[in-house]
């Protein structure tokens, strides 16, 4: 038996979540590899999931958790043997899958990465999901010509998961960055830390689009935002440079004309972490170990118990939560 977090849906369509003992007969049997899990984390989703909202769960009960690290007990597959140390993050694993917030997974050989040698289990989940899209976003705007030589790149959402990771290895390689955020007066110390420069009132960006085009301003950009935000960023970019939207925190529409791309030539790249193929995943992590400074990993991430999780799973909701999140699923009593 292990412990491990079951969410259930009463018959009157209440949901709840607790802490319950669990047999590993209970794990997925068309999984192929098993593993000890010792840390996953909090995401907007993993709130959902635990709430019941979003229609992500389709059948209960079930253990939520959509990233996990830990160390393989049992495989089928070659590609994995017993005390690799491996990653988990995406797949719907933790949506239509039994997921991290157990002492024990089963999941599939083909939906694992392993864990770079220069990075260790709690510092992959101080990452997750997030930090993969931030990285995943940052490589794309690379690979689409972005440079330092370029002027600033622009984070939104600066004090979330994606928005704290991007500003953090941007700076490290090198960027001028530029981030948003609520509580200007409040964060500015915490993302002056992570290496912005200049800190903006994200309000500045709320205000709807008076002209197709604005000032150039923007070199590239990390977006978790949408809406109003990301039309007026495309209204800023510079001549031939790229977006790359990684979240809808703010809005999922785009009241936006095609004017900056006719006439700027600016690209908007969608990043879909989730369904990611798996060498470009390895490429993105095992940048992740290499460009993102464990100190400034040290700052955005808190460790929390299995228990705390189902609290921090409502907190995420109403944005309480700051930084990312590490759930220590390992010692869970």
């Amino acid at each position: 038996m292990f412990k491990a977090i079951i969410v259930n849906k009463a018959e009157d369509e209440t949901i709840s979540a607790h802490i319950s003992d669990v047999d590993e007969s209970q794990l997925p049997a068309d999984g192929n590899v098993t593993i000890e899990v010792h840390y996953s984390d909090v995401n907007f989703k993993d709130g959902l999931c635990l709430n019941g909202k979003g229609r992500l769960v389709r059948e209960y009960p079930h253990i939520p958790g959509i990233d996990f690290s830990g160390i393989v007990l049992e495989s089928d597959d070659p590609r994995f043997s017993p005390g690799d140390k491996v990653i988990n993050t995406g797949w719907r694993v933790g949506e239509v899958w039994f997921g991290g917030y157990s002492q024990k997974a089963r999941v599939k050989a083909e939906w694992l990465v392993p864990l770079p040698e220069q990075m260790s289990l709690k510092q992959a989940m101080a990452i997750g999901t997030a930090g993969l899209s931030a990285m995943l976003g940052i490589i794309e705007l690379e690979d689409n010509g972005m440079t330092p030589e370029n002027g600033p790149v622009l984070v939104t959402g600066a004090t979330g998961g994606v928005g704290s990771i991007a500003v953090a290895v941007l700076s490290s390689l090198g960027y001028e960055v530029s981030a948003t955020t609520g509580d200007v007066e409040k964060n500015t110390p915490f993302l002056n830390q992570l290496g912005a420069t200049t800190i903006i009132n994200r309000q500045t960006l709320q205000e709807p689009l008076n002209k197709v085009l604005e000032s150039a301003v923007w070199g590239g950009c990390i977006d978790s935002v949408g809406g109003v935000t990301l039309a007026r960023i495309l209204a800023q970019m510079k001549h031939e440079t790229a977006v790359a939207a990684i979240g809808n925190a703010g809005d999922s529409s785009l009241p936006a004309t095609v004017i900056p791309f006719l006439l700027r030539g600016i690209k908007l790249i969608g990043i879909d972490s989730a369904s990611k193929a798996i060498p470009k995943r390895i490429r993105a992590w095992e940048r992740l170990s290499r460009d993102l400074p464990s100190e400034k990993l040290s700052l955005i991430s808190t460790e929390i118990s299995l228990l705390d999780t189902i609290q921090a799973g409502k907190d995420i909701l109403v944005g309480n939560t700051f930084g990312r999140l590490v759930v220590n699923v390992k010692d869970a009593s």
